[in-house]
């Protein structure tokens, strides 16, 4: 299940027009490259998660802390990117947002401690949060001709579909050897990317205000929420410190939804969310991230605590799943206007749905190879919707909020990641034992999962292609 994403449009004249001397591949590879590794950090950590514990410490909180830093940052932020890119221009903030990434990316390597490497992974976050709508930019710029665009684009998913695949057993292959390799691996990933950027022509700028409230009160909110959900998980809910953390989300939150409604320049306007189709599709998505990197983060436990598989076996059971995400993710939109967008998006729904089911109840006796097929229907069921979704979101909206409405969706997605494994691991500390918590959590998601898939089928446009 890639990312896609398009900054937020903004209006205001540009300061210089972009530089259409520069070689249009350069573009392509430099935005290649950046989603490839944006992708890959995704996923590639959580088959090394068991290694990490057993070399630095930390309990399951911890572990959750590894992945959910990533992803938390990447959500609070990719609007603010989107903003950042138009006002220094898309090749600076792109550079910026690499070069950040690269050095985050040494340091988790280096970390001595769970602690910095947590850390580490916070400002590998924002440096993702960075490349992603300015790759896209990258791309939009050098590509003057619409066709041309439309390719340039589809290599770039393409980019990240084959990162997202091969995640696991990259992270897997390497962890055998020294988890510390699947972070050093960005380095040349990043100096080549750099390289790249060098030849790429110079990107226009625009006077474009930033909602500061919005952000600071977005990124407490979630910091907040993420805290609460995962260390109270780990030592109860009635601690005054997870109290402490509850309130303030909320009333973060409040003060994020009075800044978005009197502001002059919201970053996320409410008046989005009047629209039926706009709510369902935003919220469908983020629950698909719950089940998708719920799974991944619970089923790479299994199969190491629960299994004793290795990494690296690890990594290659997660293989039918990712490489058919990537190899069917193309197909998707042609079904969607063959036979409409409810069918993608319902019917990916319920296989989710079917599949996590299926996971919760599979006997503990069950081969190993067949949990990883039981596995499937989960990620081909949610990524089969999210081509339908985005393009229901778009069509719901005015064109001029095209990009703050990409942007949002992506948001959402992302967010939905970090509450996703905040959630599950959350569960499997409190249960009796790991199984019970696995199985509770996967009914809980699917119950969940198949509420969207009745709402999806209530939406208006969701019968016809769009």
């Amino acid at each position: 299940m890639s990312d896609t994403l398009t900054h937020p449009a903004v209006t205001g004249a540009p300061s210089a027009p972009a530089d259409r001397t520069a070689h249009p591949k350069a573009a392509l590879g430099a935005a290649m490259l950046g989603f490839f590794v944006v992708a890959l950090d995704s996923q590639v950590v959580n088959v090394a998660l068991p290694s990490i514990r057993a070399d630095l410490g930390g309990g399951l909180s911890g572990l959750q802390w590894v992945v959910t830093g990533y992803t938390l940052m990447f959500s609070a932020l990719i609007l603010f990117a989107g903003t950042f890119s138009e006002r220094v221009g898309a090749k600076r903030a792109y550079g910026a947002g690499m070069v950040l990434f690269v050095l985050a990316s040494a340091a988790c390597g280096l970390a001595p401690r769970l602690g910095l490497l947590v850390g580490a992974r916070f400002v590998q976050g924002l440096g993702a949060a960075l490349i992603t709508p300015t790759a896209l930019a990258l791309i939009r710029e050098a590509y003057s001709d619409t066709g041309q665009r439309a390719r340039a684009i589809a290599y770039w998913a393409m980019g990240g579909s084959v990162a997202a695949a091969a995640g696991p057993i990259v992270g897997g292959a390497l962890t055998q050897i020294d988890w510390r390799i699947i972070f050093y691996l960005n380095l040349p990933v990043g100096v080549v990317a750099v390289l790249v950027l060098t030849r790429v022509g110079s990107s226009p700028r625009q006077v474009v205000p930033f909602d500061w409230t919005g952000q600071l009160t977005a990124v407490t909110g979630l910091a907040a929420l993420t805290y609460a959900i995962i260390e109270g998980g780990n030592g109860g809910y009635g601690r005054p410190l997870i109290l402490i953390a509850f309130a303030l989300f909320v009333v973060a939150i409040m003060l994020f939804l009075l800044a978005q409604s009197r502001g002059a320049h919201p970053m996320v306007p409410l008046d989005l969310f009047r629209s039926s189709p706009v709510v369902v599709a935003l919220v469908a998505a983020a629950i698909g991230m719950v089940g998708f990197y719920g799974v991944v983060f619970v089923q790479s436990l299994y199969f190491q605590q629960v299994r004793g598989e290795s990494p690296f076996v690890t990594g290659m059971l997660f293989l039918p799943m990712t490489a058919l995400v990537a190899g069917l993710s193309p197909v998707v939109p042609r079904i969607a206007v063959r036979f409409g967008r409810r069918v993608p998006i319902v019917g990916g729904q319920a296989l989710m749905a079917a599949g996590l089911v299926a996971l919760a109840c599979v006997p503990a006796t069950a081969p190993t190879w067949a949990v990883a097929l039981l596995m499937v229907p989960v990620g081909v069921g949610g990524s089969f919707t999210v081509p339908p979704l985005t393009s229901l979101l778009l069509d719901s909206v005015p064109a001029h909020r095209a990009g703050t409405a990409s942007g949002v969706l992506n948001m959402f997605r992302q967010m939905g990641g970090s509450l996703g494994v905040a959630a599950v691991g959350t569960v499997l500390a409190v249960a009796p034992s790991f199984l019970t918590g696995l199985r509770s959590s996967l009914l809980v998601v699917a119950a969940l999962v198949a509420a969207t898939a009745i709402a999806s089928l209530t939406v208006r446009g969701t019968a016809a292609a769009g």
